[in-house]
């Protein structure tokens, strides 16, 4: 990684931090799109990482798009089919890319995520808020809507009146009615944000890979799919995960009391 996201690892735990605090972590007008496709291409052909964490660096999480590109798309030369096709060749590819990411996600949203910024939390498998967090489908107070998926994530997370209430008002909202509406899962103390995250990425990195990624598939699918096709796809799931060693040494390990050692 480079200019705007820095990519660390710690055991199986990779963070991703958004790191264009002076501009507040914008994820247009800059590298954020492409290096957060190239993380993610990392991450996913890596064995070794079991959990994700995105956060930023500052005071948000990220301001979601940038102003003056905004302003270069309304007054500029840039044509109708031009900016559909930007929009379809950029951010679009983002939502994309990590609903078929197989490890798991959290968002440590650590300031405000605005705009695409809440999108991009919305995008993520957990979100655990700092304190200072808040939260606004703020498109509409610059007479856009959500272009980057925004209105099929918010409503799937805190339901259609909720979601229809944020996004056709643009208010901000705190992170504890974040947290009563069900967009975080909790709330913590700034300076302990990093520490949650990270204790809860070990949690589900201390469980078997392929069960976990497996697990994630299965409920991106069912947010789409019917029962039916769903059941089908767990039952083949349920068999590759039957032959792999992990699942034979967790049920060995439960036998015989003692903690499983899983290898991937």
């Amino acid at each position: 990684m480079s200019n705007f996201l820095v990519y660390s690892q710690d055991g199986f735990v990779v963070t991703l931090t958004m790191s264009e605090p002076e501009r507040r972590n914008p994820l247009t007008g800059n590298s954020a799109v492409p290096e957060f496709l190239q993380a993610i291409d990392r991450i996913q052909s890596d064995r070794s990482v079991r959990a994700v964490i995105i956060t930023g660096a500052g005071t948000a999480f990220s301001s979601g798009g940038n102003i003056s590109d905004m302003q270069r798309q309304s007054l500029g030369d840039v044509g109708v089919m031009e900016l559909r096709d930007e929009y379809r060749a950029g951010i679009q590819r983002l939502p994309l890319a990590l609903f078929n990411l197989e490890v798991p996600v959290i968002a440590a949203v650590n300031g405000a995520a605005i705009g695409a910024g809440l999108d991009l939390a919305c995008m993520c498998d957990i979100r655990i808020a700092s304190e200072h967090a808040k939260f606004a489908e703020s498109f509409v107070k610059l007479g856009i809507v959500p272009g980057d998926g925004g209105a099929w994530l918010l409503q799937r997370l805190i339901g259609l009146s909720r979601a229809s209430e944020m996004s056709l008002t643009g208010d901000t909202i705190g992170a504890e009615q974040a947290a009563q509406w069900g967009l975080v899962s909790r709330v913590v103390q700034a300076d302990q944000l990093l520490a949650v995250a990270n204790e809860l990425a070990q949690r589900i990195a201390a469980n078997p890979p392929h069960a976990v990624r497996l697990t994630k598939r299965l409920m991106r699918e069912a947010m789409h799919t019917r029962l039916d096709t769903l059941l089908e796809l767990s039952a083949a799931f349920q068999a590759l995960s039957h032959k792999t060693n992990d699942h034979r040494e967790a049920v060995e390990a439960f036998l015989e009391k003692r903690s499983p050692l899983f290898k991937g």
